[in-house]
């Protein structure tokens, strides 16, 4: 049986950037990117790219990668591989965001290790410290907060946690360089990137949504809400992602600057 799967959900209509994962990023489309980073985890059994739309399906023979077709009417990416994990017997399933053409295999092989020696937990995320106000003010950064034990506790678009005190902007919290250094330490943002159990994702569209999941828009509430744990793990790796056209120039500069530059 497959110890560790690597699912890329990749699907071609986007409201901000449509064909995203087709986008030529230093002369290949990005999915390439994605899949040959995936490849690069030691870990890895087995990669695929699960796409609604046959010019990802090309795309991704093409360059001689594993792909499947899946239904067009999912709402979420976790929803598409559910689909195809369905088909596969897997004991641990990774679910890989299609536009970070710079991920680290590294990460990838942060978050497998810790799930490949894992005898208890069901399921596993990345998370780094907020860098500056700015970050920790932004809806687009998703902070999350953990217990003691490194456990999620709470997901949010909005600044958490919230000081008590009297303050008339939460920049205010940054004036003195020991507030902080503390903010930084104490709150995190989350890194799309999820490790699950083959049977605890199965079990994922049997869960009850929460008003929580929809009021933030952010799915993995619904675990929690739920009475499960996400266990989260530490990193330094700040993703680069690509959520709009203006995005191809930097990442494409980042990776000349690392000899990923090809024009084949």
């Amino acid at each position: 049986m497959i110890r560790l799967l690597i699912i890329i959900p990749a699907r071609y209509g986007s409201t901000r950037f449509e064909g995203k994962p087709l986008v030529s990023i230093c002369g290949r489309p990005m999915i390439a990117h994605v899949y040959e980073r995936a490849k690069m985890s030691k870990y890895a059994d087995l990669v695929i790219v699960a796409t609604d739309d046959e010019r990802i399906l090309k795309a991704v023979k093409n360059f001689e990668g594993k792909t499947v077709m899946t239904s067009s009417s999912h709402e979420t990416g976790t929803d598409r591989i559910i689909e195809v994990v369905k088909d596969i017997e897997a004991e641990w399933i990774i679910n890989l965001q299609g536009d970070e053409p710079l991920i680290e295999p590294m990460v990838i092989d942060l978050l497998a290790g810790e799930m490949l020696a894992s005898s208890q937990e069901k399921m596993f995320s990345i998370m780094r410290p907020v860098s500056d106000a700015a970050e920790f003010l932004d809806p687009n950064m998703v902070k999350v907060v953990t217990d003691h034990e490194g456990y999620a506790l709470y997901f949010s678009r909005a600044p958490i946690p919230f000081s008590k005190h009297g303050l008339t902007h939460i920049s205010d919290l940054f004036q003195g360089s020991q507030t902080r250094q503390e903010w930084i330490n104490n709150t995190h943002i989350h890194c799309g990137i999820y490790g699950y159990r083959r049977d605890f994702l199965l079990s994922f569209p049997k869960m009850r949504p929460s008003f929580l999941e929809k009021a933030e828009g952010l799915e993995q509430l619904r675990i929690l809400a739920n009475g499960y744990r996400i266990k989260m793990l530490e990193t330094d790796y700040r993703s680069i992602g690509v959520d709009t056209p203006e995005d191809i120039e930097r990442v494409e500069g980042l990776m000349k600057q690392k000899g990923m530059h090809s024009e084949s």
